[in-house]
């Protein structure tokens, strides 16, 4: 279809969709339109134009950004070790268990059981921070410890992926100098700056931040990396910043949650191909299967360590066992490098979504910590 109006009008109709099937099965939104994106991707077919990759895009970097306003810097030194260990664990767990049966067991190659070793180490930043937006667990002590732990996983992600495959280049260090200049500058500049400005109908604070993150974003693509990745560590140094204006994130929050996460949601599940799922069903649950053990056999124990109630222990190590961002951009990673082949790339793609969707649904479902969202959020998300 080559009309842009009637495309946007299905997109959007099935993100609302999508919100409508969320509140009457009380379920989080993320994970519904990544089911109804799937549905729709392989019955109407849905199309991936140039502007809906953009925006999913833009989805994803804005979602990531936000999720590192919310780490509280007071929290991660009160529980440092906790966030710390069960980060590492639960990058490097189900990277060990998932690359040696790849290569030994399933027969791939060295570098093409790194890829699946990488895409199924991941913990979703995306998922977890909207599970945590919706359910109020972003404003709680229980919430930043699982989102600074998500932190240290996906650090482990891009350093491995970084460090294997990356095309090391000038224009690599330049990305990496930029990046390390932004972290240092913005935390004295932006306070300022917004304070100058002040809050304003044309909200100049958030162009201020959608620049800084296209520009590192551009960086990023030029040195072959992912636009995504410099997003968490600038929401992380920004985080004082926006958590003394509640408001400023709420207003950015809006604008993520209605237009580009659906976006980005509907696209992920598109990209399930069931009939390729169907072929590689067996593989495809190996591999859920063996991210979901290692991570409880590496992260159950250190929530019992550091004196997790058990609830509380069960659903961190449930929403440490999702994936999705960094696993699809690993996986699509080795797919354009021809590190991996299409039928690979399905399989890794199908596990990372199945790992979406199945602990995020068990985790709300049976282990949802018992919190009571604030008021001004359960009204405004």
């Amino acid at each position: 279809m080559d009309n842009v109006w009637l495309v946007s009008a299905l997109w959007i109709g099935l993100a609302l969709a999508a919100s409508l099937i969320s509140i009457w099965a009380a379920i989080s939104v993320a994970l519904i339109e990544i089911m109804v994106g799937a549905m729709a991707g392989n019955t109407i077919g849905l199309t991936l134009a140039p502007w809906v990759n953009y925006l999913a895009g833009f989805g994803a970097i804005l979602l990531t950004f936000l999720a590192g306003t919310e780490i509280d810097a007071a929290v991660v030194r009160k529980n440092l070790w906790a966030s710390f260990s069960i980060g590492v664990v639960s990058f490097a767990a189900p990277y060990a268990g998932v690359l040696l049966y790849a290569h030994f067991v399933a027969g791939w190659p060295w570098d093409q059981a790194q890829i699946a070793g990488i895409a199924l180490s991941t913990t979703s930043v995306a998922v977890v921070y909207a599970v945590m937006v919706e359910s109020g667990l972003n404003k709680t002590e229980l919430g930043r410890i699982i989102l600074a732990a998500c932190f240290i996983t996906d650090l482990g992600t891009v350093l491995a992926l970084g460090i294997i495959f990356a095309n090391y280049s000038w224009m690599l260090a330049l990305f990496s100098a930029a990046t390390a200049a932004c972290m240092w500058l913005l935390p004295k500049f932006t306070p300022w700056f917004f304070g100058k400005i002040g809050h304003r109908v044309s909200e100049p604070e958030t162009k201020f931040i959608a620049l800084i993150l296209f520009f590192l974003g551009g960086m990023g693509s030029l040195a072959g990396s992912e636009a995504v990745l410099p997003a968490y560590l600038i929401g992380m140094v920004l985080a004082p910043t926006f958590q003394k204006d509640p408001s400023l994130a709420h207003r950015m929050r809006v604008v993520a949650f209605t237009i580009l996460t659906p976006f980005y949601f509907l696209k992920a599940g598109s990209l399930v191909d069931f009939k390729a799922v169907l072929a590689g069903a067996g593989l495809i649950a190996v591999f859920l299967a063996l991210k979901m053990a290692t991570k409880f056999i590496g992260i159950v124990p250190l929530t019992r360590a550091f004196r997790f109630d058990r609830r509380d222990g069960m659903y961190t190590t449930l929403m440490m066992s999702t994936g999705l961002t960094f696993g699809t951009i690993s996986a699509l990673f080795g797919l354009t490098k021809g590190i991996i082949d299409q039928s690979q790339y399905t399989i890794l793609v199908a596990a990372v979504i199945g790992s979406a969707v199945v602990p995020t649904l068990i985790a709300q479902r049976w282990f949802q910590p018992r919190v009571t969202p604030p008021k001004e959020e359960a009204q405004h998300v």
